[in-house]
């Protein structure tokens, strides 16, 4: 597998808020990451420190999604791992790491590591590892400012 694309986000909400949005396998969860599409969400299981659901994004003459498989055992991380998918191979990983930021908030490192297996993944991916980290830190930076505009709704609900 190719080195990882790695970066952070910064947030003035909370580590725990942010894993708690991150861990909402709920209705409302293309809601609160806004790249999701609701027709591509599914849950198949929620466990104590483990899930596994289907999400994926959709736009006009284009679906990509992933069957995953969500772990939280380890204390400040959450790793999400491709089980099956339609651009994804099997194994490829994103993982956050959630650090306290000095003054309040977060900042959650965030390690990309898919690998394309078909014609499409291979040119998703590829485009990403040749540009960088801009297109998926900017899907995260929307969540998180979204949740921050709603910050008093999330913290009570999450």
């Amino acid at each position: 597998m190719p080195a990882p694309v790695i970066f952070d986000v910064e947030t003035s909400l909370s580590p725990e808020t942010v894993r708690t949005a991150l861990l909402d396998f709920t209705d409302r969860r293309p809601q609160l990451w806004p790249g999701l599409s609701e027709k591509l969400y599914k849950v198949y299981s929620v466990g104590p420190t483990e899930a596994e659901i289907q999400e994926g994004t959709a736009s006009p003459g284009m679906e990509v999604w992933a069957r995953e498989r969500y772990d939280w055992s380890k204390p400040g991380v959450v790793r999400w791992t491709v089980v099956h998918s339609n651009f994804s191979a099997p194994g490829s990983y994103v993982q956050a790491t959630f650090h306290d930021r000095p003054g309040g908030g977060a900042r959650i490192t965030i390690e990309w590591n898919r690998t394309g297996f078909n014609f499409k993944g291979r040119l998703m991916v590829g485009l990403i590892r040749l540009i960088g980290a801009r297109p998926v830190k900017a899907s995260f930076e929307m969540a998180l400012r979204r949740m921050e505009e709603s910050q008093g709704h999330v913290a009570a609900t999450g």
